[in-house]
């Protein structure tokens, strides 16, 4: 017998506090009997992971941290690890012993590189600036998110006005958690934005090339200019100068027609 070393490394995917899924890879093309076979997992040089031995399963040799937490499916030659963490990462090989005249010898070897994934908050967007935003003004703003894992490739700021939209990427501050390792990230953006016209302002965290991107909710911003300002001031004034007018004259209109009608009182009650 030979013995049937992988290729390359196997990239494996698992989402944190899930279940982890190795593969051997064996195909096991002459069939052989498990009870022929001594199976076993581990990472790294040193940590035994999972063992079967010729049939039964053993963990006399396993380290601490793996017991009650592995199961091999012998059908798909597949290790369950549970409850996945991000200590768990690394790479871990695969050797499967065939029994061959009382003397085990490796008849099959892998490796797969295990990689935990955290899903980050959706990025959200804070204004650091108090009141209302002025024309010609900046506009600070702060884009955040938590909870995530690995550590993200950075993040981008897509402000858009008129059908044009601008990317401008600034620094990326991330910070990890001493306990849970989990990455929060933080960036910042000063700008000013066009009076009068509508201005949308999101933020993109970007995670990967296969783990994709996600965007924060947008904000929108519209600040009207001082000269619109002074349209409104040009425009009202006159109209209340009008209504003030206008009421004035009713008002005189109505005291003279109640003068009027007071001095016909009078001329007849002087005429009876």
């Amino acid at each position: 017998r030979g013995v049937c070393i992988a290729a390359s490394v196997h990239q494996v995917k698992s989402f944190l506090n899930h279940t982890a899924y190795l593969s051997c890879y064996f195909p096991n093309s002459q069939k052989t009997d498990i009870k022929d076979l001594r199976v076993f997992w581990q990472k790294g040089a040193v940590e035994v992971v999972h063992e079967v031995y010729y049939g039964q399963e053993i963990h006399d040799n396993l380290s601490p941290k793996y017991v009650n937490r592995t199961k091999m499916d012998m059908d798909k030659w597949t290790l369950q690890l549970s409850n996945a963490g991000i200590v768990d990462e690394g790479q871990y090989t695969c050797i499967i012993q065939h029994r061959d005249k009382g003397s085990p010898k490796v008849i099959h070897k892998s490796e797969c590189l295990l990689h935990i994934i955290a899903n980050y908050s959706q990025p959200e967007i804070a204004q650091l600036n108090t009141g209302e935003p002025k024309p010609n003004a900046y506009l600070n703003l702060s884009c955040s998110s938590s909870g995530g894992y690995p550590e993200p490739k950075n993040m981008t700021w897509l402000i858009s006005h008129e059908n044009i939209t601008y990317r401008r990427m600034h620094h990326m501050d991330v910070s990890q958690d001493a306990v849970t390792k989990l990455y929060n990230v933080t960036t910042k953006l000063n700008i000013t934005v066009p009076t009068n016209t509508f201005t949308n302002i999101s933020c993109l965290l970007h995670l990967g090339e296969q783990l994709g991107s996600l965007v924060s909710v947008p904000l929108g911003i519209e600040i009207q200019g001082e000269e619109m300002e002074q349209v409104k001031i040009n425009f009202f004034g006159p109209l209340i100068a009008v209504i003030i007018l206008i009421t004035l004259l009713l008002g005189f209109l109505i005291l003279k027609k109640n003068r009027n009608i007071s001095t016909s009182n009078q001329s007849v009650s002087l005429a009876v």
